[in-house]
């Protein structure tokens, strides 16, 4: 792993975004290099959330623009259709839609990035996390078996030795060297400081994650919910949904400019971190960790020395030295002092278990375990992270558009079915080309309203007219229309029922022009032909 840290390259848009400028309260520019403690850095990003405010407050009043000029300035209807242009609307609601449809496939591809960016960062730190854990065991069971171990075991073989003073000297080496063993080992947990630190930052950042993966996921719903909702108002033609719809489009309008403004600023602060992230980590590990240390696990370069290597080199041979001890006590002083048999195989026990700690310690401690971890965390935050808030940011920008346009052709639309009532109203109801009219006309629980062209109505009011006897030979087959209409109720409706083979509507007579029609002759009907015949 000599090129490891060629691992990793920042990508362009980190750089890009890092690149833009950093603007405190103030209006003064801040260092774009990441300091998340300082607060003129904090200002700067905030200052780009707001971005998302500026961009809410110009939709608001582009939208008011456009409802007053709705109100106070719109074309009049055209009076001879009595039928508004409603294409431009139409088409106005299908590409908002359709941006609206694509912008949500962007969320989703970003939101799923986005995430998959997090997990591997959660994962790396639980990774090294667990490395580090694993260091710390180690080095803790090693001090347990030296110290106390070890000791205890070096005070009863003084006191079994206290009689031969070349025992005893062998003893006080070994006792030296458990002290180099002791002091080496407690050098090296300087590194499982950062245990905690980085559980508890996996644990923070998932949590977030977490909320911030179904925030999104709800919004994108949303969206896709309103233009379902947008589609079924339009073609039922219903105010109240067009209403509903048009808080809901608020809504979504607020929580996508809301999203653009956190994710710019977001992605701004995570690229400032990208763009140089051993300078702050070696920033924020100088409390507990050396500088040797620190560059050692970020570039893993084999230029660099391992600063373990002697702490662990002084331990190994101490352990050696200890156990070439032990063999020769256990050679010549078990044949003298047979009690001391047991206390010297209990301290080759204890030396043989520290010395594999000791070798799975070297294992643990060297860099290119931990660099991993940390080249795939930069991986999982600088490419799919960044990546996805970018898609994210793109989202919202052409939602918060989107959203607004669909907001004027809503109301335009709710104006439209407004005045199409209004025109609906100015009808008159005993218009017999009102097709209301008619269905109230064959309603049977209206059995007052009867035609006054019908036969059935006409008896009563006008008793005494009769139509003149035609002869056989003169006689004319009755009407289509009057044919058809008495299925109706056997009553033919002359008004109502349209002329059936003929290119003109239906005349509406009234009883004195009935009684002129009923009184004419057999010579005027030939004379005008059959353009009054009924």
């Amino acid at each position: 792993m000599a090129t490891a840290r060629l691992d990793y390259v920042a990508p362009w848009w980190t750089y890009w975004l890092h690149n833009f400028p950093h603007i405190n309260f103030f209006f003064q520019s801040a260092d774009n290099t990441f300091k998340p403690g300082e607060a003129s850095y904090q200002q700067s990003l905030i200052f780009l959330a707001c971005v998302g405010a500026v961009g809410l407050g110009l939709s608001l009043l582009v939208w008011t623009v456009y409802l007053v000029w709705l109100c106070c300035c719109r074309k009049d209807i055209d009076e001879e259709t009595k039928r508004p242009n409603t294409c431009c609307v139409t088409w106005a609601a299908v590409i908002t839609g359709l941006v609206i449809c694509s912008a949500v496939g962007v969320g989703f591809y970003g939101n799923s990035e986005t995430n998959d960016g997090v997990y591997q960062l959660t994962y790396s730190l639980y990774k090294a996390n667990h490395t580090l854990g694993g260091i710390n065991n180690l080095v803790t069971g090693s001090l347990g078996n030296v110290e106390a171990g070890v000791k205890q075991h070096l005070e009863r073989l003084e006191e079994i030795f206290s009689l031969r003073p070349d025992y005893l000297q062998a003893l006080r080496f070994m006792q030296l060297m458990v002290n180099n063993v002791i002091r080496e080992l407690v050098a090296l947990p300087e590194i499982n400081k950062t245990n905690i630190d980085l559980g508890a930052i996996a644990d923070q950042t998932a949590f977030v994650e977490y909320y911030r993966w179904l925030t999104y996921l709800l919004l994108l719903i949303l969206d896709l919910v309103i233009c379902l909702a947008m589609c079924l108002g339009m073609a039922k033609q219903s105010q109240c949904v067009l209403i509903t719809i048009m808080v809901f489009v608020v809504l979504s309008l607020i929580l996508s400019w809301a999203s653009l403004g956190a994710g710019t600023a977001t992605a701004v602060g995570t690229s400032d971190f990208c763009v140089s992230p051993d300078k702050f980590i070696v920033n924020q590990t100088k409390d507990f960790l050396s500088a040797d240390v620190a560059h050692y696990y970020l570039f893993c370069s084999p230029n660099l020395p391992n600063p373990f290597q002697q702490s662990l080199t002084i331990c190994q041979r101490s352990l050696t030295t200890m156990q070439i001890q032990i063999q020769g006590l256990l050679q010549f002083s078990v044949p003298i002092f047979p009690s001391a048999e047991k206390d010297l195989l209990g301290i080759q026990r204890l030396l043989n278990s520290t010395e594999f700690s000791l070798h799975q310690l070297t294992a643990w401690l060297d860099c290119r375990g931990l660099h991993k971890d940390y080249v795939d965390a930069l991986i999982g935050v600088c490419y799919d992270g960044v990546e996805g808030l970018l898609y994210l940011s793109l989202f919202s920008l052409l939602a918060a558009c989107a959203l607004s346009a669909m907001l004027c052709a809503i109301f335009r639309v709710w104006t439209l079915m407004g005045s199409r009532e209004k025109e609906y109203d100015d009808i008159d109801e005993e218009d017999p080309f009102n097709p209301q009219a008619r269905r109230m006309s064959y309603n049977p629980r209206r059995s007052n309203t009867h035609s006054f062209c019908s036969y059935t109505s006409s008896l009563s009011s006008q008793a005494n007219l009769h139509p003149p006897q035609q002869s056989a030979s003169n006689a004319v087959p009755p009407p289509e229309y009057m044919n058809q209409s008495m299925l109706f109720g056997g009553s033919p409706r002359y008004e109502n029922v349209p002329l059936i083979g003929r290119g003109s509507p239906p005349p509406s007579y009234s009883p004195s022009m009935r009684t002129t029609y009923l009184s004419m002759t057999d010579a005027q009907i030939r004379h005008f032909g059959t353009d009054f015949q009924v």
